[in-house]
Order: structure tokens, then C-alpha cells, then sequence
């Protein structure tokens, strides 16, 4: 075989790769939570367009119209044609296996932080998967215009996303989805070293089956009265950010959450809890009548 002829075929792996790497784009969600100005949503969609992003969801958009937005962000029919209208964040991210939050500050409670370019590989290799029909898609979460994402919402998040700036930290909208969508774009430009094969059997847990999980665990510990002075919301909070980093899959969360069912199973059954009913309501009733197993 020639020079020429070896060029050629390496050239046609290359672009065989970044083709693959293109397509895993049909697996990344943009998901905007509580839009205020439809202009924004405009933005989003031309910046979406741009760089090869194409589902959007939108959380109850203060303002929806497709006909208004298509006039400031021309050529994008196709991306607003499959625009999904929801009424809460579990309702949009439900069915995905990896949601990033973004937010332009560092918040108290301690989460796992990264920046646009360090996570854009992780993001377009869990997308070829949901391609691949081994998860579901990665969701890129964006916050309203003068709040940006609340700590509940975080809460539902694997991963928060810091847009480096200057001292002024505050994006537009859109300026925030374009620079995600930016890096997702260049690292599937560069993909011709191809993606990870599956590391494990099982797909990766759902936020709904995580959200089952948390649920169990926080009954499992008021049933053996964990929380005593303790502030719930702030352990929970600690829990969900263990098990985010440990990054279960569907098996290994519906494992955990098991456990913490059997738990309430068993001292319903000894008797430290009556046969129905919430283990909470019961541990946080008059300590004197509550007999601890």
C-alpha cells in the first residue's frame, strides 16, 4: 500500500471517529429551569445550534413562543421544534443518567466542582453511551437569570460546573450554554481516539432511582434515630454527596437502597416502630412514648 493510499485510510478512521464523536451530541440535554425572558431561550437555542446540541427542556418558561423565538434565532426550527415543556425539575431530569449543574459561584455546602473544559470528555463519553443505548443522556442544568439554581435543585445534580471568569462572575444565559456547549463541541471535534468502552454491566442509576434512594435512606435513619440534634437537611445533604462521588450504578444504587428498606423492615418487625406509617413522623412524636429498638 502507498503513502498515499495509508494517508488516506488514516484519514478515514479520523474522521470516522469525530463522526461518532459528533453524533454522541443527540445525547446532551440542555435543560433551562424557570426562564424568565424568551430572548434568553432564543440565545440558547441559536448557541445550541452553533455547536451541534439539539433537545432542549425547558422547566416552566415564564414565556413560551416558538414562532417569537425562531425570529431572533433564524435557521433553528429544528432545534425549536423538539423543544420539551416541563412543570419540575424531577419531571426533566428524571430519565438522566448525568445532570451538571451550573452555577458562577463556589456554594457552602461542599459539592464536586469542575470547569467546562476538564469535564467536556467525561460529558461527550457518558453521552455516547446514552447514545449507545447504555444510559440515559446527560443533562446540562441551568438556572433563572437572577437566581441561577437553587441548593434543592444542586441537590439533583452529579456534578456542579464553574465557568471561570474575571472578579465579574455573572453570565448571560445564553453566554453560559454557548461556553458548555463550546467545549462539548471542540472535545468531539478532537475525539478521534474514540470513546471508553462500558466499565460495567449495569447502566448508570437514574436521578429517579437516586431520589428513591435518598428517600429510604432518610426514613432508614430516623428509624434508628440518626438525626437526634442533628440537622437533616444538612447530613442528607452530606449522603447525597457521598454517594454522587461514588457514582453507582443502577445496581449498585437499588443495592443501597435495599439495605435501607430492610432496615425499616426489621425494626418495624422487633417492634420499635408501628407496623405502618412514617418512621419520621413517629421519632420526631414525644420521645417518652417512642421505645427505641
Amino acid at each position: 500500500m502507498s503513502e498515499t493510499d495509508d494517508g488516506r485510510t488514516e484519514q478515514a478512521a479520523e474522521e470516522a471517529a469525530q463522526g461518532a464523536a459528533r453524533a454522541a451530541l443527540e445525547g446532551v440535554v440542555v435543560v433551562l429551569w424557570q426562564t424568565q425572558d424568551y430572548v434568553n431561550i432564543a440565545g440558547t437555542v441559536r448557541a445550541m445550534k452553533n455547536f451541534g446540541l439539539s433537545r432542549l427542556r425547558l422547566i416552566q418558561p415564564v414565556e413560551w413562543d416558538p414562532w417569537r423565538i425562531q425570529g431572533i434565532a433564524h435557521g433553528t426550527a429544528d432545534v425549536v421544534e423538539r423543544v420539551e415543556i416541563h412543570d419540575s425539575l424531577l419531571s426533566a431530569l428524571g430519565d438522566c443518567a448525568y445532570v451538571v449543574g451550573m452555577t458562577a459561584r463556589a456554594r457552602r455546602a461542599k459539592r464536586a466542582v469542575a470547569r467546562p473544559r476538564s469535564l467536556a470528555p467525561e460529558l461527550l463519553g457518558r453521552a455516547a453511551d446514552a447514545v449507545a443505548g447504555q444510559a440515559g443522556p446527560v443533562a446540562l442544568l441551568f438556572g433563572r437569570e437572577d437566581h441561577g439554581l437553587s441548593n434543592e435543585a444542586l441537590d439533583l445534580c452529579h456534578r456542579t460546573c464553574i465557568i471561570p471568569t474575571s472578579e465579574h462572575s455573572s453570565l448571560n444565559l445564553a453566554q453560559a450554554v454557548l461556553v458548555m456547549a463550546y467545549e462539548v463541541w471542540m472535545e468531539a471535534q478532537g475525539g478521534a481516539q474514540g470513546f471508553r468502552p462500558p466499565r460495567r454491566e449495569a447502566p448508570p442509576a437514574r436521578v429517579e432511582l437516586l431520589e428513591k434512594l435518598f428517600q429510604d435512606a432518610e426514613a432508614a435513619l430516623w428509624t434508628i434515630d440518626f438525626f437526634k440534634s442533628r440537622q437533616t437537611e444538612s447530613v442528607m445533604r452530606t449522603l447525597r454527596e457521598i454517594v454522587r462521588r461514588a457514582d453507582p450504578d443502577a445496581r449498585e444504587a437499588g443495592f443501597l437502597r435495599a439495605m435501607a428498606i430492610e432496615v425499616v423492615k426489621y425494626v418495624r418487625r422487633i417492634g420499635g416502630l408501628p407496623p405502618e406509617g412514617d418512621p419520621r413522623d413517629f421519632r420526631q412524636a414525644d420521645p417518652a412514648q417512642n421505645p427505641r429498638p
